[in-house]
């Protein structure tokens, strides 16, 4: 019973992983897993799960003072304590429920462990070697609703990120005004990352002191950006701050699946080189890939020059040099997503490289604050109060 229940969400997640994005084309067996998963009744006539409480420990799949799963390295990589953070990091994890409703409760043990695993292992995880690492649980929303668009689909979308802006506001006040700080998000968890920068940072005091939102496996074009949140920018350099970084990861013989990640006709979608840190059709030098880190397989050791990249039209265009670890209920996940759609890895891919991305671009936010173009003194998480 334990492997089939694995193995359906295994394959959920392989269909999820890219909601975010309406979908682009859906046949065959993936197309029959999206339509056992689609809710069977209207999002009016589902009570919603218990909103999670922010104030509690338990509605968090991480937070500086727990031991979590985003608090793990590889060898030789260890995680900053989060006294000695330079900056906080609010993460937003992407779908891991396939049940047939349109939001899943954020205290389910089994849920739980999934999002733990999938999300703040390895993805979070990868901002630990200069942030305080926070992510919410949150009811999220049925993968079909950002698939399927329709009314039920936006209210199930709203709730979820409800959750996600209270969250945040619990984020907020646990900081001390000034101290430096980032938005994660990947897949499902990037469109909600997405709406809470655009609604809550941008153009407000806070936008002084984000080192960068990546926003990542998502559909997020240039225009849109400036549609809904205008004073906020895409990163151009690797140096920039308080902008966005996203890609999403394809190589070059990609073949369309069951799943694609779909943006507006005619929109630039937005895509950072994580190997460089720099926007499509900006110049910089080449740059190796610092090591891939698979923290979920046998062997955690990163692996250098494990991937090239470069943004081509919008997608991160990928050649992999050696065999990613997959295990039989991943490569299930590899055949519905499609041949060449790493949107599974998009973090574990780069892993290292996201963490020399973080600490370059803190710094970079450090050496503009003492400029006297950033915010006020940073005080350490440790120095924070309790609850």
């Amino acid at each position: 019973m334990r492997r089939r229940a694995a193995l359906g969400l295994a394959v959920g997640l392989g269909l999820l992983v890219a909601a975010g994005a309406p979908i682009a084309r859906a046949g065959g067996f993936a197309a029959w897993i999206l339509e056992h998963m689609t809710p069977d009744a209207p999002f009016g006539a589902q009570e919603p799960p218990p909103a999670p409480d922010s104030a509690a420990p338990g509605a968090w799949s991480a937070r500086p003072e727990l031991d979590d799963l985003a608090d793990r390295a590889p060898p030789g990589l260890a995680a900053v304590a989060p006294e000695a953070a330079r900056m906080d990091v609010f993460y937003v994890h992407p779908t891991s429920s396939i049940a047939r409703v349109w939001n899943a409760p954020a205290d389910d043990p089994a849920l739980a462990a999934a999002t733990d695993r999938g999300g703040a292992l390895i993805q979070a995880s990868g901002f630990n070697g200069v942030g305080a690492v926070w992510a919410p649980r949150d009811r999220q929303a049925a993968g079909v609703a950002f698939q399927r668009p329709s009314a039920d689909g936006d209210a199930a979308i709203a709730l979820a990120y409800s959750d996600v802006e209270r969250a945040f506001a619990r984020f907020v006040e646990r900081r001390p005004p000034g101290r430096p700080f980032a938005v994660v998000g990947h897949s499902q968890g990037a469109a909600l990352a997405a709406r809470l920068v655009a609604r809550r940072v941008a153009g407000t005091p806070l936008q002084a002191e984000l080192v960068a939102a990546w926003i990542v496996g998502s559909g997020l074009t240039h225009e849109q950006l400036a549609r809904e949140a205008p004073a906020m920018r895409a990163c151009a350099g690797p140096d920039d701050t308080g902008c966005v970084i996203g890609w999403n990861a394809r190589s070059p013989d990609h073949v369309p699946g069951g799943v694609e990640v779909a943006w507006p006709a005619g929109e630039r979608r937005i895509c950072t080189n994580p190997l460089t840190g720099v926007g499509e059709g900006g110049a910089a030098p080449a740059a190796a890939n610092l090591g891939a880190v698979f923290l979920q397989h046998g062997d955690p050791a990163p692996r250098p020059g494990f991937a090239d990249a470069a943004c081509v039209d919008g997608t991160l265009r990928v050649q992999v040099h050696g065999q990613i670890p997959r295990d039989l209920l991943s490569r299930v996940l590899d055949a519905v997503m499609g041949k060449g759609n790493y949107h599974p890895v998009d973090f574990e891919l780069f892993w290292s490289n996201v963490r020399a991305d973080a600490a370059r671009r803190v710094a970079a936010w450090e050496r503009g604050r003492a400029d006297g173009r950033g915010a006020a003194e940073a005080v350490p998480p440790g120095e924070q109060p309790p609850g």
